[in-house]
């Protein structure tokens, strides 16, 4: 199987191109190349599709095996595959995902893309729609007791469920014990990814994620804007500014178009390497 590897602030997969390919157990394929010792070493395998809704289509398996309906990381990173090899030579394009279609402008240096600003869409705060349990229409600032300790946390969904905790400290943050415990809560029907931040400015937020079925990445594009959100909803920053998100792996700047509940995300994508696998 040929591929590409290709992250976007760190958050790194294996894409195969299939209009080219043909991959028949993508979970299992998922599984094979994300282990970084015995695979090529990724978060998860992208697949680019052909698709007649848009200008293509990309399919999301985590590290484990299971499907995904959107990574904003990886998105950026389809974009600059299909421009930069000639497949959909437009600097304005349109990927269908299992979120929905998202429209991307590209920025192009030396005929390579540079960076890429995605429309992700609107920003659903609805509890059940997220999904979160909670009696409450919305879950803002909402209480929850993880071993014996209680946190806060505000629920957002950008196609994938976020739940957003502001701390004083996340350098220090145990995330391989506290992630899975909030992940796996029961309060989260679909499981889910967790945003661990700290307010470093009224425009800009450091951000430690834990993302379901992948663990902790450098970064994700989801997940920053889920943050983005909830720190102008609980007032942490500015709401008339774009929010930087600082994460392991490099920044992203996030645009809440509240009027419109658009949310923009705008990064850098990476091409790594290209090689082929035995599977």
């Amino acid at each position: 199987m040929k591929f590409t590897k290709m992250h976007g602030c760190g958050n790194d997969y294996v894409y195969v191109n299939c209009f080219e390919e043909q991959v028949d157990n993508p979970s299992e394929v998922a599984i094979r190349v994300s282990d970084r010792h015995f695979g090529i070493g990724s978060d998860g395998l992208i697949l680019i599709k052909p698709s007649e809704k848009a200008d293509c289509e990309m399919d999301i398996y985590n590290a484990d095996g299971s499907r995904a309906k959107m990574c904003g990381n990886g998105i950026r990173c389809v974009a600059k595959y299909v421009y930069d090899n000639g497949i959909v030579p437009k600097t304005r394009m349109k990927i269908d995902t299992q979120s929905g279609i998202k429209i991307l402008d590209l920025t192009v240096e030396n005929g390579k893309t540079k960076t890429v600003r995605v429309n992700m869409g609107p920003a659903e705060l609805t509890a059940a729609k997220v999904p979160v349990l909670s009696d409450k229409e919305r879950a803002i600032d909402e209480p929850i007791v993880i071993d014996g300790k209680e946190y806060r946390f505000t629920a957002v969904s950008m196609g994938n469920p976020h739940a957003v905790v502001f701390m004083d400290d996340v350098d220090h943050l145990k995330i391989e014990e506290i992630g899975p415990k909030f992940e796996k809560n029961a309060i989260f029907p679909e499981q889910v990814n967790t945003e661990f931040i700290r307010v470093l400015s009224d425009d800009t937020i450091q951000m430690r994620v834990w993302e379901r079925g992948s663990g902790e990445t450098l970064a994700c594009g989801t997940g920053s804007c889920a943050a983005a959100v909830a720190s102008i909803l609980n007032k942490k920053v500015r709401d008339d500014v774009p929010v930087t998100v600082k994460l392991r792996g490099g920044d992203l700047t996030i645009e809440w178009d509240q009027k419109e509940n658009r949310v923009y995300m705008t990064g850098p994508a990476e091409t790594v390497f290209t090689g082929q696998i035995d599977l």
